[in-house]
């Protein structure tokens, strides 16, 4: 395989740190309020950023560094911190005269967001799925398969929400108390099951608003419900495609953009160039990719990301595609061992975090590769513990992650956070082993924010409906209290549509079994371009 070279234009956005990038030759016509130029560029401000993390990171583990803040030390406390934040973004709604036009058929928000609600499908309402004492939310989620793991979200959050209806945190403007029903379907996984799932959701549920999980079959349903003018809030996957205020302004998501990992990739690949490239001044880079839109985006990222390194003629990218359906990844991880390379990257997710694991020990990767990267979906204790990877989980020490900046509840690094003491008892008294999976910890984060959105909506004008909701999302400001000190949680109309652009460095501590942030965390709030998705090439145009 010939080594890598900027040899075309990739069509790509790619995001925090980064690349603010339109497609060949032009911008982006619907990207409105978003930083888009005719060429890939790196921005002066992220690209200083991003070193300025990095220079203060090493590649010893045991060495965090972020900077610690007043934590509130109770649920209580963290309960009068959100109720502040939720009444400030409250006021900033009201007095910047953002909601529904007097003839209703207008949206507006922050920095020229705006939703033409004469678009949405007939029949619209802008109260489906409520009653005076019920909000019906569906969530098409993995509960089988590969990807069961990361869907265990759902179940902390169905716990979430059925403890804040009994204490009646669902009260609007209108004087309607609310309680949830959260309607859960399993797809396992398979865009071929969500699509119909997805209908049913929209056409039989007629839910207020719909919850999906995976960039495979968030790309082949947000059309539909965009169009159906339905929310579709913190879509659990990483594509940059949920960025696109303009022209899917019902979808947000949830995680760091996979276009964000990709160029904190390269730029830990560029900090270490010497010693990757010692001996022949070249480095060798072995991704495994998922054959699907979620490795593509991956990917195509990490190339556009090199070709703006200033080593990218001496940067050599190989790879092996794999169904992410298959049983092993032994045959493609056998394949790039014997290419030697200097650094391994994940581009996948799911059941196969831990078989990479283990064939990186067995085919003598682990011993020779200076550099091993699990991708940011792999954070979960389930794919990097010791009872996954070989007794002692020595096989897991020391490989990195770019992990999102959120922390894992049940590590025990986080013994005597206020908010992971508290977690844990909520799970266990509601019969949850929190221990078996991060997934469960991070399903705090998703029903956090879905909490605080309905709860902000519920307070403006009107009280709860469609559009108070996507506004609240299009508009927030909030703690989370689940990620690391100096990760944002925001969101500002077309200007900024990325919930979270920060991210920790961590290498696995496998005597500790945890993840230990490396140096300090990388905050760029506000930096993401918006991304309108071309899914002809898997990337932004």
């Amino acid at each position: 395989m010939s080594r890598y070279r900027s040899t075309r234009c990739w069509t790509a956005a790619v995001t925090t740190l980064a690349i603010t990038a339109a497609a060949c030759g032009g911008g982006d016509d619907g990207a409105e309020g978003g930083d888009t130029e005719t060429a890939a560029t790196i921005d002066a401000g992220v690209q200083s950023g991003v070193k300025s993390a990095l220079e203060g990171t090493t590649t010893a583990t045991g060495t965090a560094t972020t900077a610690a803040r007043s934590t509130p030390q109770s649920i209580e406390e963290w309960e009068e911190l959100w109720a502040e934040e939720r009444a400030a973004v409250v006021e900033k709604i009201e007095k910047n005269g953002w909601g529904l036009s007097a003839d209703g058929n207008t949206l507006t928000g922050p920095e020229g967001f705006t939703i033409d609600l004469t678009a949405c499908a007939s029949g619209w309402s802008d109260t489906q799925g409520l009653s005076d004492t019920e909000i019906k939310i569906g969530d098409v989620v993995a509960q089988s398969g590969i990807g069961a793991d990361n869907g265990l979200v759902w179940k902390t959050a169905d716990l979430w929400f059925k403890h804040y209806s009994e204490l009646g945190a669902f009260k609007d403007s209108t004087g309607k108390t609310r309680t949830i029903n959260f309607v859960v379907r399993d797809d396992g996984y398979d865009v071929a099951r969500a699509i119909p799932l997805v209908d049913e959701m929209l056409d039989s549920e007629k839910v207020f608003a719909l919850w999906t999980f995976g960039t495979p079959a968030g790309l082949k349903v947000y059309d539909k419900v965009n169009q159906y003018c339905v929310p579709h809030p913190t879509l659990i996957g990483g594509s940059p495609a949920w960025g696109d205020p303009v022209n899917h302004p019902w979808t947000t998501g949830s995680y760091i953009a996979y276009t964000t990992e990709a160029v904190i990739w390269a730029a830990f690949i560029d900090k270490n160039f010497a010693e990757l490239s010692a001996g022949d001044g070249k480095v060798t880079v072995a991704g495994l990719v998922a054959n699907s839109d979620f490795g593509a985006t991956y990917e195509n990222a990490f190339k556009l990301a090199v070709a703006q390194s200033p080593n990218k003629d001496n940067i050599e990218f190989v790879t092996e595609k794999f169904e992410i359906t298959a049983p092993t990844v032994t045959d493609p991880m056998t394949t790039l061992a014997s290419k030697n390379p200097d650094i391994f990257i994940t581009m996948t997710g799911g059941v196969q975090c831990t078989q990479i694991i283990n064939e990186a020990a067995q085919n003598g990767m682990a011993a020779t590769t200076k550099f091993r990267f699990m991708s940011s979906v792999c954070k979960s204790a389930a794919y990097v513990g010791k009872e996954k990877v070989g007794g002692d989980g020595s096989q897991a020490d020391g490989w990195y992650i770019v992990g999102g900046g959120y922390k894992d509840i049940g590590a025990s690094e986080n013994d005597g956070d206020p908010f992971s003491e508290w977690g844990r008892q909520f799970l266990t008294e509601r019969g949850v082993d929190y221990k078996a999976s991060g997934n469960y910890g991070y399903g705090f984060f998703l029903a956090w924010l879905w909490t605080q959105t309905l709860r902000i909506a519920g307070d403006l004008p009107g009280g709860l409906t469609r559009t108070n909701f996507i506004l609240a999302q299009r508009a927030f400001e909030g703690t989370s209290p689940i990620h690391l000190d100096g990760i944002a949680v925001n969101m500002n109309g077309n200007a900024d549509a990325f919930f979270v652009e920060g991210s920790d460095l961590s290498v696995y501590d496998s005597a500790k079994q945890a993840w230990v942030v490396q140096g300090d965390v990388i905050e760029l709030s506000g930096e993401s371009p918006n991304c309108a998705w071309d899914v002809t090439v898997s990337a932004c145009k």
